[in-house]
């Protein structure tokens, strides 16, 4: 037998830890708790380019949106700042080749919804200037855009002002998320390649948050990449039928706490699918679209449960021999790794 595979690096196009930080008082120096990702757990798993979500809900943050948004910036400059200039907001392109190199890890800044921008494009000039370098222009259906569980409505009149606002200043258009008719109209109207961070297959998985086959291709042709979400709902079918009744339950009006509780109890008791399901989406996807549209985004610390074996981003390795022994070359399983998400980010930020 060959030698086992080097672990290349990685290159994760999502993750939810500002939350942690913030509503669970972990500690981003410190490895364990409730958390999946740690400044140490980053080293361990040579995790070189962080993409940290800043995820603002106008339900939850109704008229604190701009502040809950710059509290999570902030939040994210402290931990930066903690690492003694190992990790940092990268703005440029040229930011990201110094992490290429290993000189440092690069923090890239996110906005999960633009729930913060009120219905005003023009306020993201004012995140940009903070760092934000890439953008989801709705979580729930908002004054820019329907999502995957909403309506299914259309990019409205500001989304697509927002739209050719991301492009002049070279902030990365994320998809995840949205319904599929924003889909289309950023397939559309787009000049530039988009990404999805965190979507899978929908052929695979019939989850309205996962790409139809079509919108691969189109993502693929558009020089885009999609990044594989570790949510068993996104990644397996048996998983999401068992799941989403439960679910549903949890959500009907009057339902009681400890009827929740319950729901939740029997909705944790239900195994998680084995890590296989996420590989079976890469090489789908790899099917579809090509081996360069491909990536990791495993919107860690933004999901309650993950495949088995991985508790932690410092399990990112164990995906290596899983894609050999599917058949991934080392240069395939490189760009899955990292190569994908760094070359599509590198075109798309300013220099």
């Amino acid at each position: 037998m060959g030698e086992p595979i080097q672990n290349p690096g990685f290159f994760d196009a999502h993750c939810d830890t500002v939350m942690k930080l913030l509503d669970a008082g972990e500690d981003f120096l410190q490895p364990g708790g409730s958390k999946h990702l740690s400044w140490p757990e980053m080293q361990d798993a040579d995790v070189r380019y962080q993409v940290f979500a800043c995820f603002v809900l106008s339900a939850r943050y109704p008229g604190t949106e701009y502040a809950r948004a710059c509290e999570m910036i902030d939040a994210v400059e402290g931990m930066a700042h903690a690492t003694g200039g190992g990790l940092q907001i990268v703005r440029t392109s040229g930011d990201l080749a110094r992490a290429a190199t290993g000189e440092i890890r690069a923090a890239i800044l996110s906005l999960e919804g633009a729930d913060p921008l009120g219905d005003d494009p023009e306020r993201l000039r004012d995140f940009f200037d903070r760092g934000v370098r890439s953008l989801i222009f709705a979580w729930q259906d908002n004054a820019f855009s329907g999502t995957a569980f909403g309506t299914n409505t259309p990019l409205s009149a500001q989304g697509r002002a927002l739209l050719a606002l991301c492009e002049d200043l070279g902030v990365v258009v994320d998809v995840s998320h949205l319904s599929d008719r924003a889909f289309d109209d950023v397939a559309s109207l787009s000049t530039r390649p988009f990404v999805a961070t965190h979507s899978n297959c929908r052929s695979l998985c019939p989850s309205p948050r996962n790409l139809t086959d079509a919108m691969i291709r189109t993502l693929a042709d558009r020089g885009g990449v999609m990044g594989i979400n570790l949510s068993p709902a996104f990644l397996d079918p048996a998983f999401l039928a068992a799941v989403n009744p439960l679910r549903e339950e949890s959500l009907r009006p009057g339902i009681s706490e400890d009827e929740k509780r319950s729901l939740w109890n029997r909705m944790m008791g239900i195994p998680s699918p084995p890590l296989d399901w996420a590989v079976r989406h890469i090489q789908h996807a790899m099917t579809v679209g090509g081996e360069d549209c491909i990536g990791m985004g495993g919107d860690l610390d933004g999901i309650s449960r993950t495949p088995e074996g991985i508790d932690s981003v410092t399990d990112y390795i164990r995906f290596l021999p899983l894609l050999e022994a599917a058949g991934l070359s080392e240069r395939q399983i490189e760009k899955v790794c990292y190569r994908n998400f760094l070359r599509a980010f590198s075109e798309l930020l300013p220099a």
